[in-house]
């Protein structure tokens, strides 16, 4: 019995890298029934941050300096649903939070309501469940894979277009988040990287790009830094908010209060 035990984990090694090794840029997969659809990133290299006379600046996105990702890796074709953050609650063995839909409709909806340490929490239970390593994006890789090689404000040019994306412009009525994927994906094959809801990344925070790496890894790793970063924008936000250089912030318990229902993420994983 340990002979047949020990050659069916050799078997299983075996195919999960013979999977790894064929994953070209650009496909798409899923590890398990019920968990998130990936895409294959390249490595790659881009400006990260703002032009000085980019609209809608803010100072925290300085100075726009070079990154050089020298990995391929996966990413969540979409942000994670309702659905997917229900199977990890039924699943788990000690966390039953489940937010509240507020009537919008839970399925494919984005989950609303989520703090870092929630995420966190997903990502670790994936992993577990999966046999893959699963994590939230550094801010750098989730720049680079929102311009997903451009340069502009956003992934289709510098103009906001109510058509691409879901955010409080003051042209959209009854708002609220959308299903994921009601828009057309950029060109890496992610879909609601701006508007939707706001999406945890792994860094603390920090008032400007002066001290960070330049290799994508974490600005800081520091596991009780009192404020982690948000990126994206929201339904419930300006257009401004969702350009690719813009950066948010909140405390890593925060989950949303009064207005404020529009905290989610997007996973990653390591190839």
């Amino acid at each position: 019995m340990k002979i047949l035990a020990v050659m069916y984990i050799l078997l299983t090694i075996t195919s999960n890298l013979f999977s790894i090794q064929r994953m070209e840029i650009g496909t798409v997969f899923q590890d398990l029934e019920g968990t998130p659809n990936m895409v294959v990133i390249p490595a790659g290299t881009f400006f990260m941050g703002s032009l000085e006379n980019e609209k809608g600046r803010e100072a925290d996105e300085s100075p726009r300096h070079l990154v050089s990702i020298s990995y391929s890796f996966a990413v969540g074709v979409y942000e994670v649903t309702f659905d997917e953050w229900e199977l990890f609650v039924n699943e788990s063995d000690d966390f039953t939070y489940i937010p509240d839909d507020l009537g919008w409709g839970r399925g494919t909806r984005p989950v609303i309501d989520i703090s870092w340490h929630d995420a966190k929490k997903y990502v670790k239970w994936l992993s577990k469940k999966t046999n893959f390593e699963y994590r939230l994006l550094s801010e750098a890789e989730w720049e680079y894979v929102a311009r997903a090689g451009t340069t502009s404000r956003y992934w289709w040019g510098d103009k906001s277009d109510k058509t691409k994306a879901r955010s409080d412009d003051g042209r959209v009525t009854n708002k609220k988040t959308l299903p994921v994927g009601s828009f057309t994906p950029n060109s890496f094959g992610l879909y609601d990287v701006h508007g939707n809801v706001w999406e945890w990344v792994e860094d603390c925070w920090s008032t400007n790009y002066l001290s960070v790496d330049h290799d994508g890894n974490l600005s800081s790793e520091i596991e009780t830094c009192s404020r982690r970063v948000l990126r994206g924008g929201s339904w419930s936000t300006s257009s401004k908010h969702l350009r690719c250089a813009n950066r948010s912030w909140k405390g890593p318990n925060y989950r949303g209060i009064g207005m404020d229902h529009g905290k989610g993420f997007r996973v990653a994983r390591n190839l």
